[in-house]
């Protein structure tokens, strides 16, 4: 089963849009879990099997356990998450891009060694640094589009059609008709995700910055959703991994995991 097939799936299944980013900080890790690769992998299975039930998706951020020499975690998590939460996609974010044979390195990291059903990708570099990612058919392609962070239009605004109305353009004409292909647009962009849900259709969307980047669940629902109230793949990472800073953690992330699900629930029906 290819990428958007498993993901309409997630949705129907565990009634949610939630996506749990796994960006793991050991320094903001109970004491009793400790630091090292072993604690990472515990912190995250911990988390995953907690709220495994309430997501559509997980998404790992592998600088978080490259940083820390725990690839090799990462790709235990991975493993874990295929076995365990079968139901659930797995999103390898990485936001790669570059051509040719480096980029085919990156498409067979992804896909080959993490077993990603999708992963973040730059489009910077053109079609051509994409296309490894196109290749493989049965996964997904998430293009960076419009961000969270506060300095992204001082590159996507410019232009006469500023430039993630293109790369949004470009996604529903071109790259969906060769892949299975979605979007990245921040929850704190609120007129820009709209904009976006308009020129796309009902291509999937990740959006990141709720949470701790203060973006809100019911916004997001009225200017991304699709017509059948998804379309959307609502991202969380700090706010529900270090629900508590204590022992109790995973029963709090699942806490917060339940309470955003709830939230968007609410606002799309």
């Amino acid at each position: 089963m290819g990428f958007s097939p498993r993901l309409h799936a997630a949705w129907k299944h565990a009634d949610s849009l939630v996506c749990v980013g796994l960006d793991p900080d050991p320094r903001r890790f109970p004491e009793s879990v400790g630091t090292g690769e072993q604690a990472i992998e515990k912190f995250c299975r911990d988390i995953i099997d907690a709220t495994g039930d309430a997501v559509c998706a997980f998404k790992p951020q592998i600088a978080y356990f490259a940083a820390n020499r725990a690839e090799s975690a990462l790709e235990r998590i991975c493993e874990h998450v295929r076995r365990e939460h079968p139901g659930v996609v797995l999103i390898l974010d990485a936001k790669r891009g570059d051509i040719g044979d480096t980029a085919e390195m990156y498409a067979r990291e992804a896909f080959d060694r993490y077993g990603a059903d999708a992963v973040t990708v730059n489009p910077w570099l053109g079609t051509d640094s994409l296309e490894p990612f196109f290749a493989r058919r049965d996964r997904g392609v998430i293009v960076l589009c419009r961000t969270s962070n506060p300095g992204s239009h001082e590159v996507q605004d410019v232009g006469a059609e500023p430039l993630y109305e293109r790369i949004a353009r470009r996604a529903a004409t071109e790259w969906s008709t060769r892949a299975d292909v979605g979007l990245v647009v921040g929850a704190t962009q609120p007129s820009e995700l709209k904009r976006v849900r308009d020129i796309v259709g009902d291509l999937p969307i990740l959006v990141p910055g709720v949470g701790a980047q203060g973006g809100d669940p019911a916004t997001v629902v009225a200017h991304g959703a699709t017509a059948n109230g998804t379309g959307l793949i609502v991202n969380s990472s700090r706010a529900i991994l270090y629900a508590s800073p204590d022992a109790d953690y995973a029963v709090a992330a699942r806490r917060a995991t339940l309470e955003l699900r709830d939230s968007l629930n609410a606002a799309r029906r």
